[in-house]
């Protein structure tokens, strides 16, 4: 439904899938191969992909470690918001790319999902977004060292709490990699 005027589209969100953000990430592959099928799910139906970079001061611009993944590739054309905070909308040009190309309505993936994740869905929704997050695209590392619960329960009570989130006129939600149809989208 969206909040956001003359915005009727779709875009798939590809947040941080970059070589030391998921080095030890749970169901690490199986999650880039959800992601890789949504990819080109979305480009075939002309669908933008937006891909989201971070770096800071551990995560060194240019690095190997900051890199995008091998077994995920943008494509020319697509862009790469580059970014230094968790929520992707923070100083950066993302709400200027999705503005060009008409989106309102995101589907979102990556990493981490108790960082980087939950902050942009939130920025998302704040900012007059529908945001989906997909329930089997989205991973993070272990880190029950640090007073975290295990990686699955985390993914696991993500999923659950968007799956109900709401906002005046706008929507979250979770669906399944599979149940994505982005044929129907905007």
């Amino acid at each position: 439904m969206t909040t956001l005027a003359d915005r009727p589209n779709t875009a798939l969100i590809v947040i941080d899938l970059q070589n030391a953000v998921i080095a030890n990430a749970y169901r690490r592959n199986e999650v880039l191969g959800a992601v890789n099928s949504l990819i080109d799910r979305a480009r075939a139906a002309q669908v933008p992909v937006v891909w989201v970079r971070h770096a800071d001061e551990e995560l060194k611009a240019g690095s190997e470690a900051w890199q995008i993944v091998a077994e995920l590739a943008p494509v020319q054309g697509e862009a790469i918001v580059e970014k230094s905070y968790r929520d992707a909308f923070e100083s950066t040009d993302l709400e200027q790319v999705l503005s060009r190309l008409g989106v309102g309505k995101l589907i979102v993936t990556g990493a981490q999902t108790d960082m980087c994740i939950r902050s942009t869905l939130h920025g998302a929704l704040a900012r007059g977004y529908d945001a989906t997050l997909v329930s089997d695209a989205h991973t993070t590392e272990d880190m029950t060292r640090r007073g975290a619960p295990p990686p699955e329960a985390v993914i696991n009570h993500t999923n659950l709490y968007w799956s109900n989130q709401r906002a005046p006129g706008r929507f979250g939600g979770v669906i399944e990699s599979g149940d994505v149809d982005f044929t129907r989208s905007g």
